[in-house]
């Protein structure tokens, strides 16, 4: 069952990681930066990552380095202890999946991206993806699931065949991919699983949007977004292409 993206996914601009701004105590992923997506009528673009005690928490990385103040992975601690740390520069801390449904509340398109949770793009996947599918049950609102991982989509059209799904795709670089194995960067450069996951989308790496594949799938009908657009200038260089823009660091021009 492949179930097509609502229109609103393609005529918001959708923004990354929330309409983040770390200047102004919104970092990205957090509370705030979801507030002010929804208070600018944006789209909103999230991360999901798995906690110890298996809660989706909303968190763009593996570890807490980089965001917070703490240090390690962020699947060694629960999801009460995630609730608990601060997001640097903000008064907000680690949100939960249920906690921005219910923010959220169906009054902007959500994007969730599922991080993988192989390490390598591989076939160990299912505790993030059925919680995700279990916070998602009965959620009113335009929501699509997506990953750079097939097998997680894999398991959500297992899990959710009712939910639209799609596949985050690149240009594949090893160089930028490691620990991926190089062979199967070239694998996934062709995106090979759409139609094995009957994914409806592509959010597809930006410079790479003339790629071939892009264009096939955009003629047999997949809606084409792409990430991350960071200025208007490239915004309207991928939109001669894509049909929508995940961006930040701007304010995207919303629809008249």
């Amino acid at each position: 069952m492949r179930a097509p993206l609502p229109e609103a996914f393609l005529r918001l601009p959708i923004a990354h990681r929330a309409l983040h701004d770390r200047a102004a105590g919104r970092p990205e992923n957090s509370p705030g930066a979801i507030r002010a997506a929804i208070e600018a009528g944006y789209g909103i673009e999230i991360d999901l990552q798995l906690s110890a005690d298996g809660v989706p928490m909303v968190f763009h990385d593996e570890t807490l380095d980089r965001l917070t103040a703490e240090t390690g992975p962020l699947a060694a601690r629960t999801a009460a202890e995630l609730r608990a740390i601060p997001l640097r520069d903000a008064a907000d801390t680690i949100p939960t999946l249920a906690e921005v449904l219910e923010l959220v509340a169906g009054r902007v398109p959500l994007l969730i991206e599922i991080k993988d949770q192989d390490g390598a793009l591989g076939p160990a996947v299912g505790a993030l993806e059925a919680a995700t599918a279990a916070a998602l049950e009965g959620y009113g609102g335009p929501a699509a699931v997506m990953s750079f991982n097939p097998q997680s989509m894999a398991e959500m059209a297992r899990l959710r065949p009712d939910l639209p799904r799609g596949l985050v795709t690149s240009s594949y670089d090893p160089t930028d991919w490691a620990p991926v194995p190089p062979e199967t960067c070239a694998r996934l450069r062709a995106i090979p699983d759409y139609d094995r996951v009957e994914a409806s989308f592509v959010s597809h790496e930006a410079p790479d949007l003339d790629r071939p594949r892009v264009a096939e799938l955009k003629a047999q009908g997949a809606a084409i977004l792409c990430w991350t657009i960071r200025s208007p200038e490239a915004e309207a260089l991928a939109r001669r292409v894509a049909a929508n823009v995940t961006f930040e660091g701007y304010r995207a021009a919303l629809p008249a």
